[in-house]
């Protein structure tokens, strides 16, 4: 009897685990991804293969446009379990639809990210306004021209890749709607010698301290208790938590409303994957509820397809 009552309950789980995985495959099947391959960075001097995720509306309405959201470090898809998050919030009505753009990155990582005023202490990010041009003047271009969008895009970036998404949000602000950073690299600084002590020199808050305005574009900031181990200061705060919330406090402090930035904090979080996987649903709610106001439908209207 007991013999009989498990494999019953085997067979039981066994089906079970079969229809969940047909389940996950038809979800992940309502998001069509297009590969767009070797699109050119001229100023780079490389090609890489873009990756789009097209929303289940995309082929039924053939009338309808839609936001966009770049993501660096587009390579990375499947690690921060795009495909899935996206398949999932939009499946439930909790995000609206919405057109994705994996953006890679390629060995040159540490060059092409950074921010475009300066290199840092140790002479990195010497192609980031290379990075800025192929983003803003090839690439959105090419997307507009090849897909339904609408409005001001958003960006998105993690680590490097999100001071790199800040910056080129903060020189194109009027370009932009939504900004979102996890664990961003805000630790970056111009300076001559330790790169990670004089918060002085650090070159995103500086951007932000002389800013004349703040920007119009709303900001998601996200770093984890175990971001790292570093505390210059010695307070009991790490660096990573510590260089964001100056960050968010210069912002404030040149005007940016509170409703306009959003700082989640993970018990626990690391400077992985895992934890930004956990995090990327957070930050699609946020950034594209369907309750929200949609501040895209100002700026820039994208445009359709040639017909």
């Amino acid at each position: 009897m007991v013999g009989l009552f498990a494999a019953v309950l085997g067979g039981l789980l066994a089906a079970w685990a079969r229809w969940g995985k047909r389940r996950r495959q038809r979800l992940l099947n309502t998001i069509e991804v297009i590969i767009l391959p070797d699109v050119t960075a001229s100023r780079l001097g490389n090609k890489r293969d873009i990756r789009v995720y097209l929303p289940p509306r995309y082929r039924k309405h053939e009338s309808e446009q839609f936001e966009v959201l770049y993501i660096n470090d587009g390579q990375e898809h499947e690690a921060i379990g795009l495909h899935e998050s996206l398949a999932r919030l939009i499946d439930a009505g909790r995000i609206r639809p919405i057109i994705v753009v994996a953006v890679p990155t390629n060995d040159n990582r540490l060059h092409e990210y950074g921010t475009a005023v300066a290199l840092n202490t140790l002479g990195l990010g010497l192609l980031a306004p290379a990075y800025t041009h192929f983003l803003m003047e090839e690439l959105i271009p090419l997307i507009d021209r090849t897909f339904r969008t609408k409005g001001r895009p958003s960006l998105l970036g993690v680590s490097l890749g999100g001071l790199s998404a800040f910056d080129i949000a903060w020189n194109y602000p009027e370009r932009f709607a939504v900004v979102g950073i996890l664990s961003g690299s805000f630790w970056w600084r111009a300076a001559d010698k330790e790169e990670r002590i004089d918060a002085g020199r650090r070159i995103a808050h500086s951007l932000a301290r002389n800013a004349a305005k703040p920007p119009p574009f709303r900001l998601f900031f996200q770093a984890g208790t175990r971001d790292e181990v570093s505390d210059r200061d010695g307070d009991g705060v790490i660096d990573a938590i510590q260089d964001t919330l100056d960050l968010i406090a210069e912002l404030s402090s040149i005007g940016c409303e509170p409703d306009q930035i959003t700082y989640v904090e993970v018990p626990g979080g690391r400077h992985d994957f895992e934890t930004w996987a956990r995090v990327l649903p957070v930050f699609l709610e946020w950034a594209f509820s369907p309750g929200q106001a949609r501040q895209t439908e100002a700026g820039s209207s994208g445009s359709p397809p040639p017909q």
